[in-house]
């Protein structure tokens, strides 16, 4: 009488539960595959860079400590920059507050917004501008400091669209035709990005934390009782391995074949937005790179004349463990660090961010691992990985050209690397690396998540009709 009961409930339990989700779990399935190709709008490095001007060295006449002193202004640990704005040099501060300045390198002014005509001006007769403070593409609380922006229109073949902020007025995101079409039908569907949503950051997580776990309860529920109602041995008396007929059989056989992988691809969804907060985020917090920068060190003009002038776009200011290190790029992305710290430095700097613990091994990496690697991003090579001894076996990876601290990677993250990335992007290393098999693994487990939530969205519809009808 129990098994019988509990397998009433099980049947209950995943027809209700698969007709409340059923239509996510077709749209998760279906954008994870437009998302394979294309990611959601960012400006990379190289993208940020290709849109500055060369420096103006004729016209920075103040130093970064002159000016900070003048504009009453302490930037956080690679927090500052000398860039273009239009025909002047700035200096481009981000501060402890999350504010960002752009200040005059020619008299230490704080310089107000940029209008409209100046966001313009750079980019020719045909582009056209015009006004947003938050739309689907700067939906992220990571714009709150750049907002508002002029977004240029540039009118070429790709449909190019460049957000200028009108607080610094640095190019801080650039679209295309292209990726604004295909996010519609990709990222923004699996993310729940629609922009009231996701510019309410907690509200937007605890929807999402919800939705997807009533929908792993819904498919494990159905993987159970995919597998308690297959005869392999003993068919049912019709001679077949399942009792239901039509498209009732394609779900209970897809589901029991394909369910294990779609149940992993929703739990391992489900973990990716951090429930209960179990795993350390990889980004340092700010008093960790306070401590790893050091005591603040002042930069005077003299400074700026170490390095070859030609063809740099940018200069970022940063710190080493109380030594100050200027990276300088050009509009390629190539670039130079005055001076390169040493690895002895970057070791100290390590230590200083992690002091209640000890090193306990360093290893340059040549090549990406299991831990760093790109999927639709960039991650610079080498890198130097400093290991720690401490209770969560914190890593460091640092930037050995440039001393940039690049992330923090404890024990829980290593874990969600193998609960999150791997089974949800199959970003295993081999597999990621040998394309098109990827791909087709991708299309193929995909597929079988596609057909087993799209039979139950029909059924669920059935259900629903025909329930209505008996009303």
């Amino acid at each position: 009488m129990r098994l019988k009961s509990l397998k009433r409930w099980l049947i209950l339990g995943h027809r209700w539960l698969g007709i409340a989700t059923g239509l996510f779990l077709a749209a998760w399935v279906l954008s994870g595959l437009v998302m394979l190709y294309v990611a959601f709008p960012a400006l990379t490095e190289a993208e940020r860079l290709s849109h500055l001007a060369p420096i103006a060295w004729d016209r920075v006449r103040l130093g970064p400590a002159e000016v900070m002193d003048r504009a009453g202004l302490e930037p956080v640990p690679g927090g500052l920059s000398l860039s273009m704005r239009g025909e002047a040099p700035v200096y481009q501060v981000s501060t402890r507050d999350g504010a960002r300045h752009a200040v005059s390198a020619e008299t230490g002014q704080v310089l107000g917004p940029v209008d409209a005509a100046a966001a313009l001006a750079p980019f020719g007769p045909g582009a056209t501008v015009r006004a947003v403070t938050r739309d689907q593409w700067t939906v992220r609380d990571r714009y709150d400091p750049l907002r508002p922006f002029h977004v240029v229109t540039l009118g070429d073949a790709a449909g190019t669209e460049l957000y200028v902020s009108a607080r610094t007025g640095a190019v801080v995101l650039d679209t295309s035709r292209r990726e604004r079409l295909w996010n519609w039908l990709g990222a923004i569907p699996h993310w729940f990005y629609p922009t009231p949503l996701r510019a309410r950051a907690e509200l937007w997580r605890g929807v999402l934390l919800w939705v997807s776990g009533v929908a792993v309860a819904g498919v494990l529920g159905g993987l159970v009782l995919g597998i308690w109602r297959l005869r392999l041995r003993r068919p049912y008396a019709s001679g077949a391995v399942t009792p239901y007929r039509g498209l009732g059989r394609w779900h209970h056989l897809l589901g029991t074949f394909g369910g294990l992988s779609l149940l992993t691809f929703v739990a391992s969804g489900w973990l990716s937005m951090n429930p209960n907060h179990w795993f350390t985020p990889r980004t340092p917090p700010a008093a960790m790179r306070e401590a790893y920068a050091g005591p603040l060190v002042r930069i005077d003009r003299a400074a700026l004349d170490g390095f070859p002038h030609a063809g740099i776009v940018e200069v970022r200011f940063t710190q080493v463990d109380g030594r100050s290190v200027l990276v300088a790029a050009d509009a390629g992305g190539r670039r130079v660090a005055t001076p390169s710290p040493p690895e002895e430095t970057l070791r100290a700097a390590a230590a200083r961010a992690l002091p209640e613990a000890r090193i306990a091994g360093t290893e340059t990496l040549t090549a990406y691992d299991a831990y760093w690697y790109p999927h639709h991003d960039t991650r610079p090579l080498p890198v130097l990985r400093v290991r720690f001894d401490d209770a969560a076996a914190t890593w460091l990876h640092i930037d050995p050209e440039t001393g940039a601290l690049l992330d923090r990677l404890d024990a829980s993250g290593r874990l969600q690397r193998w609960l999150f990335e791997a089974p949800h992007r199959l970003d295993f290393g081999n597999l990621f690396q040998a394309r098109p098999a990827w791909d087709v693994v991708m299309w193929l487990l995909n597929g079988l998540g596609a057909g087993i939530a799209l039979s139950g969205v029909v059924m669920g519809w059935r259900r629903l009709r025909h329930a209505a009808r008996a009303r």
